[in-house]
């Protein structure tokens, strides 16, 4: 087994000229694409940050990978997350595909105990959640929900007092009345 540390100077002029110039036309494009390139992470939201991360290594450490086809790498995962995006907040078929929806994990104080399952929650998370936002008592006013990041929101006060609720599209909430 051989452990190869420095090959040549060139090697390393190479990799930081060229990760400086993909780095400068990642920030670019992803500052063209918009605010939602960006946004707190859904699933398909980490794939793409996964993929863009690998799209920009190999442009920066692959010799045999000329700039501009590093960059017509990411560019091109950019415009099918940005069309992804455009198709899915006029679809709801192809939002359905590309999100989860989200879940609740406690209504109005009691225990979902199979959604936890299903969502692979611990009461012990949902404990830290209340804890985060200030709740000591696990009450009959309480809601939680695992939203479509992974993330769980903690609400007060009466779902069903409101037409306009925030817990409209929360499975299975259409079940319960509101």
């Amino acid at each position: 087994m051989s452990i190869n540390l420095f090959q040549s100077w060139g090697g390393v002029l190479h990799v930081l000229i060229i990760g400086t110039l993909a780095y400068a036309g990642l920030v670019a494009l992803l500052r063209v694409s918009g605010k939602r390139t960006l946004s707190k992470m859904n699933a398909f939201d980490f794939v793409v940050t996964v993929a863009l991360g690998s799209a920009l290594a190999s442009t920066m450490l692959t010799k045999s990978l000329p700039l501009a086809e590093g960059l017509s790498g990411l560019a091109l995962l950019i415009l099918l997350q940005y069309a992804v995006t455009w198709a899915s907040v006029r679809s709801e078929r192809v939002q359905g595909f590309v999100k989860a929806q989200p879940a609740l994990i406690v209504h109005r104080g009691q225990w979902q105990s199979q959604a936890m399952l299903r969502e692979r929650v611990t009461k012990e998370e949902v404990l830290a959640a209340l804890r985060s936002q200030g709740k000591t008592a696990l009450d009959a006013t309480i809601t939680v929900v695992i939203e479509t990041d992974g993330s769980l929101s903690v609400l007060s006060g009466d779902p069903a007092a409101s037409e306009r609720s925030s817990l409209a599209n929360v499975e299975p909430l259409a079940r319960w009345g509101g």
